[in-house]
């Protein structure tokens, strides 16, 4: 864990009861968010998370759904609203994004402003992830919507 790293093993139990407990949440899923993005790769990954929820292998919480893309809630939120909208046709990473792409990324970049407008009308944001440094942890390229409270900057 990050703290472990800048605390001693005793003050690290001491300032672990001290502190709210999505902090600690968050240090714990920013840590192992981190540690898959580094051991994920788009060669490994020849059938994703996302292809078993577009496919219904694995349930979801889908607020949209169309012939394009599909939207749902994020099973581990980092804001009180936080979902994904991803495309049905498999697209590894925004590198891997070609000419013939334009179309599906408008839908998908439409789609998440709809979306977002109707559950977040005071602001929200929207995050891709991109390769390692990226935290890029699942290869199927997927847009965060995130929002319902003030967010902060800068976001890294």
């Amino acid at each position: 864990m990050i703290l472990r790293k800048i605390l001693t093993h005793s003050q690290f139990f001491f300032y672990r009861k001290q502190l709210i407990p999505p902090v600690v949440n968050f240090i714990r899923y920013k840590s192992s968010e981190v540690e898959k993005a580094q051991t994920a790769s788009k060669d490994k990954q020849k059938t994703t998370v996302f292809d078993k929820i577009i496919s219904k292998e694995i349930p979801a919480d889908i607020i949209y759904e169309d012939d394009k893309c599909l939207a749902f809630n994020d099973v581990n939120p980092q804001a009180p609203v936080h979902f994904l909208v991803i495309p049905k046709q498999r697209i590894p990473m925004l590198d891997a994004i070609k000419e013939d792409d334009r179309d599906i990324m408008a839908e998908l970049i439409v789609r998440a402003q709809k979306l977002a407008k109707e559950r977040l009308p005071n602001g929200y944001r929207l995050v891709i992830n991109n390769g390692k440094q990226g935290c890029q942890s699942v290869y199927h390229l997927h847009i965060h919507i995130l929002g319902g409270r003030q967010l902060g900057w800068p976001p890294g």
